[in-house]
């Protein structure tokens, strides 16, 4: 049997643990979201310097026959964005799910120290076996539910990079064949 000030100290001592593990993954979530956000600019950029040099090509210089050439570095342009904003998603969504365990064991870890908190010394004495219980704070996985945010996301991020991508190429036929 532990002593109460033993097992609320070690309690508290995992509460610390976990916010602090919380707030890091909360901070590593947002440096990706930006590093997102500069991939997007980055991709936008290329785009934008694309179609600035189809428009302000002169006449003879790029045909209808040509489109070949800007439809392959449109193509390789969305491939390597594509690769990029994938590594970024999976990071993200890493550190969200691991961000979710900490959370979940974090909450389990208040709830046990207020429960242990609320005994008196008397009811410690004859519940040994459950205090026990008490102390064992295991990690806490997500529920299943929790990765189907995920597959929306990677949904939502994909349906976006091939609309792009379709527009993009159709824009580079119009400019140039029309």
């Amino acid at each position: 049997m532990v002593a109460k000030e033993t097992a609320i100290q070690a309690l508290n001592t995992i509460i610390q643990l976990h916010s602090e593990k919380t707030l890091e993954k909360k901070r590593a979530v947002d440096l990706q979201k930006k590093e997102l956000w500069k991939l997007f600019q980055l991709f936008f950029l290329f785009l934008a310097l694309v179609f600035s040099a189809q428009v302000q090509s002169s006449p003879g210089r790029l045909l209808c026959r040509h489109c070949w050439a800007p439809i392959t570095l449109l193509s390789l342009g969305h491939l390597i964005f594509y690769v990029a904003v994938a590594q970024t998603l999976r990071c993200i969504n890493g550190f969200k799910y691991q961000r979710r365990y900490h959370k979940l064991t974090l909450a389990l870890a208040t709830d046990r120290l207020k429960q242990l908190k609320m005994r008196g010394p008397a009811q410690m004495a004859a519940d040994g076996e459950e205090e026990d219980q008490l102390l064992e704070v295991h990690y806490q996985e997500p529920p299943e539910s929790y990765l189907s945010k995920f597959k929306r996301n990677w949904a939502l991020h994909f349906g976006f990079l091939i609309c792009t991508f379709a527009f993009t190429v159709s824009s580079s036929v119009v400019i140039l064949c029309f």
